[in-house]
């Protein structure tokens, strides 16, 4: 009998192979771990904490608690109907295995009761929120959290999902700084004025932040207290619930940003000490603790842990039909000095004793559970660090993710504007890190996204016209600052949606060139939502220019769509570092990119695919706030080449007129 061909990773990436045995072992690792949590061979039968611990209704409709805390000694069930008072009659029985439960009748509590746990230990006991409570909400005056008893009238779904996403054009964005008002926005708020907006620009899928609960709002829902809760100061189950449903009634999928890379340290309203020990969900001593973060780090290798996090990816799919996951902070999961101020230079720091397979194991389970419930949904990996394998199958060695974040594409935008007169840009260095991506992995790309407009940092139209986006946006206003700004911010996105992996993205609001920043309520700024906030008012008016960039952000979008140029791979034609001139071809279009700042050049040839070319978009259209030196519509033709055996691997060319600060997009038709 043959033996069966290897289809590892390391059987396509000759620089994996000297880490053959670590890939193998990691490997067995997780089909262990798979075997051992599953049920009758299904991950997803075996993975319920959520349905056994928190509040719940018996077959009787007798109200049913339980938590898992093994460190207690005593445990009580305190809250609004029993004046917040320990009392044997709400005091949870110990089950075995660390487990605690209490049964009551249904008169004892209500819809929106509030209630905590007391929970004494060895030396001491204070009040916790239970750590699997699905609502949690803070009281105005005293910003104490309860959880909240939620039983409404069940939601009654209406539209299907979308289905799979192959290559994603993704909208990020986040509810609360949705609103244009200064204040914290709801679901029913981005239902009613951004999903429309989202819709109408062509983006086929919505990645939601901050939607896991969280004390401090300025962490940008990144500071996890509640791992099941959705945070309520943006509305309520339902409201939420109906949003999605009308973004899948639009075709559109709705992926959540999910914290499982670390909890929020606090105590009365996390993880933290819940039953006494710091061990109860995370590492022990150093490990346990993010140095740079001051939150608390998960013991991945942990089965109690890994039965939490599962249960709750489990949870959002089930209880909101979310189609997918981004996994937020995965670099620092991986690593056991969580990949700060390392330089990932070599396969070796992919393979050695820093990394955590605990949590290679771990993100590998959920993205099995993950596909196992639902074959069309899809997950992003957070990664900075480029491991290896990360968005490979696990049949292949690999850790499951359908994609990575391709997040030096931003970083380097925010280095060549920040850093170099775009007149000294290379076109080599561009196409090499656009494109530089493992050809077994898919990745997404952005421009910018959430992250490169912190405070302390700025959009990428603001690093191009700064001062002059508040003085010079109106289009009767003459600038050579917006009118650089304008022109690069069209140019840098085409090229980078142009050149994805797989799939494309962009913050709300930076379609269309959003000013400033991004500052959350704190201390230091007193408390203001000024820029925590998106300025929607800004795209309305015809006299301003950032409708200009809407309208061009909508018409790239339809090109990717109508096209479907992400099915195939970019294909290099032109890099021409003397006159700042880029050219290639995805799926059946040319895009071509004139970077230089002050030359136009007449009749620009490069070799070419035989045939006719029609432009389909370009920016220096008057709808885009261009100088209509092109035309959309106009037609070119290739002519043969009149050296004696062509040039290179076209035997045709293609001659354009290449204004400065311009892209061209043709579309071949014959």
């Amino acid at each position: 009998m043959a033996k069966k061909k290897s289809n590892m990773i390391y059987d396509h990436d000759k620089w994996l192979q000297p880490y053959k045995d670590v890939i193998d072992r990691r490997h067995k690792m997780i089909l262990d771990l798979k075997d051992r949590f599953s049920v009758d061979g299904s991950l997803s039968k075996g993975i319920n904490n959520h349905v056994f611990y928190g509040m719940h209704r018996d077959e009787k409709g007798n109200w049913v608690f339980r938590e898992w805390a093994p460190n207690a000694t005593k445990i009580y069930l305190i809250g609004d109907f029993n004046n917040w008072k320990r009392n044997e009659a709400y005091a949870l029985k110990p089950i075995g295995g660390g487990n605690w439960e209490i049964v009551l009748s249904s008169m004892f509590l209500d819809h929106c009761s509030l209630y905590k746990l007391y929970i004494e230990w060895p030396g001491g006991g204070a009040e916790r929120l239970p750590a699997y409570t699905t609502r949690a909400v803070q009281d105005p005056i005293s910003k104490q959290f309860c959880a909240q008893v939620w039983e409404p009238q069940p939601y009654q779904w209406k539209n299907q999902a979308p289905g799979k996403r192959q290559h994603p054009l993704i909208y990020e964005c986040h509810i609360g700084m949705a609103a244009e008002e200064e204040k914290v926005g709801t679901f029913e708020e981005f239902r009613k004025n951004v999903l429309p907006r989202v819709a109408d620009l062509g983006y086929d899928t919505l990645q939601i932040m901050a939607l896991q609960e969280h004390p401090y709002y300025g962490s940008f829902g990144y500071q996890v207290s509640n791992f099941f809760a959705l945070s309520s100061r943006f509305g309520t189950p339902e409201e939420f619930k109906a949003l999605v449903d009308e973004a899948h009634g639009l075709g559109i999928a709705v992926v959540m940003d999910i914290v499982h890379s670390h909890s929020v340290d606090n105590e009365a309203e996390g993880l933290g000490l819940f039953d006494g020990k710091e061990t109860l969900y995370f590492y022990d001593g150093w490990q346990g603790h993010h140095p740079a973060w001051g939150s608390r780090c998960f013991d991945y290798g942990k089965d109690e842990t890994k039965y939490f996090l599962l249960s709750n990816c489990k949870y959002w799919m089930e209880e909101y039909h979310i189609d997918g996951f981004r996994f937020d902070g995965v670099t620092s999961m991986l690593y056991w000095d969580h990949g700060l101020e390392k330089a990932f230079v070599g396969y070796e720091n992919y393979f050695n004793q820093g990394v955590d397979n605990n949590a290679i194991a771990y993100l590998a389970l959920a993205n099995i559970l993950i596909h196992e419930m639902n074959p069309d949904a899809f997950t992003i990996a957070e990664d900075v660090s480029g491991m290896a394998g990360l968005a490979a199958p696990l049949a292949q060695g690999g850790v499951g993710f359908d994609f990575r974040m391709s997040m030096g594409v931003a970083d380097n935008w925010i280095k060549w504007i920040k850093e170099l007169s775009d007149d000294q840009w290379s076109m080599g260095e561009m196409w090499w890190q656009l494109t530089n991506k493992r050809d077994d992995e898919k990745t997404i790309s952005y421009a910018e996204c959430h992250d490169q407009a912190m405070v302390g940092d700025k959009t990428i139209a603001f690093r191009l016209m700064d001062a002059e986006m508040y003085t010079s946006m109106n289009k009767e206003s003459q600038s050579p600052v917006v009118d650089r700004g304008m022109a690069l911010h069209k140019m840098i996105r085409l090229v980078t949606m142009a050149t994805c992996g797989n799939g494309y993205l962009t913050f709300m609001g930076n379609e269309f060139g959003h000013p400033e920043w991004i500052d959350f309520p704190r201390e230091g700024n007193g408390w203001s939502y000024k820029h925590a906030r998106r300025q929607w008012s800004l795209v309305e008016p015809d006299y301003l220019r950032y409708r200009y960039l809407n309208n061009f952000d909508r018409a790239m979008i339809a090109l990717a769509q109508q096209e479907a140029i992400l099915d195939e791979k970019p294909e290099l034609f032109v890099q021409d570092e003397e006159k700042k001139i880029l050219i290639f071809r995805r799926k059946n279009c040319i895009f071509a990119l004139n970077f230089n700042p002050t030359e136009s050049f007449a009749d620009y040839g490069f070799a070419a695919p035989a045939g006719k070319y029609e432009v389909v978009l370009n920016t220096d259209e008057q709808e885009f706030d261009g100088f209509s030196r092109l035309k959309t519509g106009d037609a070119h033709f290739s002519v043969p080449v009149k050296s004696k055996n062509g040039s290179g691997k076209y035997k045709d060319s293609l001659s354009l007129y290449l204004p400065s600060r311009t892209a061209i997009v043709l579309k071949k038709i014959d």
